[in-house]
């Protein structure tokens, strides 16, 4: 849903922080939730450390809106389901996001959100969607082999996740 952007953005941003170099996160150096690998694509060059700790969200929220939000092309999803889709898309990939919307949805997760895909996510309650879409979010990401040192915070995005985005649901 278009007007959501910007929440969806503050919500994001919330669980991403600031700068991060985990020695077992497999994303190395990120910052507000860009990976190093992911801002140097977008910018067509190589960056450092210092340019890396130097982001600010006016930074990244072009990258955020092109690369993940109109991927997944949350502005054709109702709300709380865009916001959860895209907070997920920032976290696992756009492509991972979508199955999980797919099967949250009882469709074929192949990873490519298109007019089926958003018949059937239109024709179920979105606060249905937001909820089984968040339950196979939580397996997925128990399944990683990361969960043992990342899954805490995960599972409390989830819940925060599903709450926020129950809330813009109601709000619509």
């Amino acid at each position: 849903m278009r007007e959501n952007w910007d929440a969806a953005l503050a919500a994001v941003l919330h669980h991403e922080g600031g700068y991060v170099h985990h020695s077992l996160d497999p994303g190395g150096i990120t910052n507000l939730g860009c990976t190093k690998t992911t801002w140097e694509r977008w910018c067509g060059r190589p960056v450092d450390e210092d340019e890396m700790r130097a982001l600010t969200p006016a930074d990244v929220a072009p990258l955020y809106k092109e690369r993940y939000w109109d991927k997944v092309k949350a502005d054709e999803l109702p709300a709380g389901v865009d916001y959860v889709v895209f907070d997920t898309a920032i976290n696992s990939g756009p492509g991972r996001a979508v199955k999980l919307l797919q099967e949250a949805i009882g469709a074929t997760p192949d990873g490519a959100i298109g007019p089926l895909t958003l018949r059937a996510v239109a024709a179920m309650p979105a606060a249905e969607v937001i909820n089984k879409f968040q339950d196979n979010r939580l397996v997925y990401l128990q399944s990683l082999p990361t969960w043992p040192t990342f899954g805490r915070g995960w599972a409390r995005r989830v819940e925060e996740g599903r709450t926020a985005a129950l809330q813009m649901c109601q709000s619509a």
